[in-house]
Formats: C-alpha cells, structure tokens, sequence
C-alpha cells in the first residue's frame, strides 16, 4: 500500500467514472461508496458526456475505460491533460494488450488496471495516483517486463547488414533487376547477385518479395 503524504492525509478523493457499461457504473460505486476517503463526483456514459461533465466539476482521479463509443478513452485523454492537468487519470479496462498499457501510459495515464481486478488493487491504485505516483496492476506489470525483455532480444537478433547490402537492399525494394543494381553501383551482376544471395541468408527469407517484407518489418529499408 502506498502511504499517504502529510498533506493528503485526511482529504477526501472526489473520483469520476467514464464507462459506458451501467453495470461496471454500478458496480464501482458499490465498492467505492463505503470506502474511507472517496467520493463519487460524478458518472459518465461515454467520452462527450465526461468532456461535458468536467466543465462542472473536475476530480482528483478519474477511471476512464478505453473503449467508449464516440471518442474512446485513449482519445480523450489527451484533451483531459491539456485541459485539467492536475486530473489523475487512471485507466480502467478489459484491454490487457501491452500496445493498450504503452500507449495509455505514453499519452499520460498515470495508472492502468483491469475491471477483473480485485478491491484492494483498485483502492490502493486510486490512493496511489492521488498521492502523485503511478500504478499499472501486478499481472500487467510482469507483462510489461516481458514484452520489454522480448523486444531487447529481438534487436540483439537483428541481422547487421554491410553499407552495401543495405544499399543493395534498397535497390531491391525499389524492384531492379541485379543487372539494373549493378550498373548504378558500378559492380558486377555477380557482385550483387552475392549481396542478395547473403541478405536472403541473413533474414531467413528465400525470394526477393519475402526478403523485403521482412527488411521492413525490421526497419532495415523504409
């Protein structure tokens, strides 16, 4: 559990809900209204209606899920931020895709948990937020790790090219024969017939298609 600042302690959290199930709504103040030091400031059904709603009155912490029709979650975050700064925005999802955390995190939340999670997660990562840290849930946290530990290795396994397999590579993509490449390289048709043999080699690849679909998958040619 996070401890409170001197300077929180005693203060009440005036939460907001963005959702567009009534039942979540429903559920969510069924767990936050007994709770000690919240207060509900208000509900919303979708992202117009909180954008309406926090011209009103703003909360310390805001749940906003993600997909909400008309503008969704991660579309109105922005406007929130740049709007009411001082809002924590806690994002409260069914979406466990690392891509959905990132870009949460990236565009500003300070926290990111699951609707499935449990009481004590939720209470600890609204008081969490309001004391100024962040939160990303335990489960989704060891995710994170992993995907981040996935991506190192596969830079490390990415294949260095030479200066001019990467030129070659971008001949290829711009569909010359190896007698078109060789001519503006001043090279044989050998020459580069080798530097294709090795870059089909190096990414894995059989044909000259494949090999540039992987080449920009890799971010080796734009």
């Amino acid at each position: 559990m996070t401890e409170k600042t001197s300077e929180n302690i005693g203060r009440v959290i005036k939460i907001a809900i963005a959702d567009d199930h009534p039942l979540v709504i429903d559920g969510l103040h069924h767990i936050l209204t007994p709770a000690t030091g919240i207060e509900i400031a208000g509900s919303y059904a979708n992202g117009r209606e909180l954008l309406h709603g926090l011209t009103y009155i703003q909360p310390d912490v805001l749940l906003l899920d993600i997909q909400m029709p008309g503008q969704t979650g991660d579309e109105v975050i922005d406007q929130i931020l740049i709007q009411y700064p001082s809002i924590k925005i806690l994002a409260l999802t069914n979406q466990d895709n690392v891509y959905y955390i990132k870009t949460m995190l990236r565009k500003g939340a300070n926290g990111y948990i699951l609707k499935t999670t449990r009481k004590e997660i939720l209470l600890d990562a609204i008081r969490t937020v309001y004391a100024g840290e962040h939160y990303i849930e335990p489960l989704l946290k060891d995710k994170l790790i992993r995907d981040t530990l996935q991506a190192k290795k596969q830079i490390s396994a990415d294949p260095i090219l030479s200066r001019r397999e990467k030129e070659v590579m971008q001949y290829i993509a711009a569909d010359l024969t190896s007698q078109e490449i060789a001519d503006k390289l001043f090279v044989s048709k050998r020459t580069v017939d080798n530097h294709r043999l090795s870059l089909m080699m190096k990414l894995g690849v059989k044909n000259a298609a494949a090999l540039v679909k992987v080449a920009i998958q890799l971010g080796l040619i734009d």
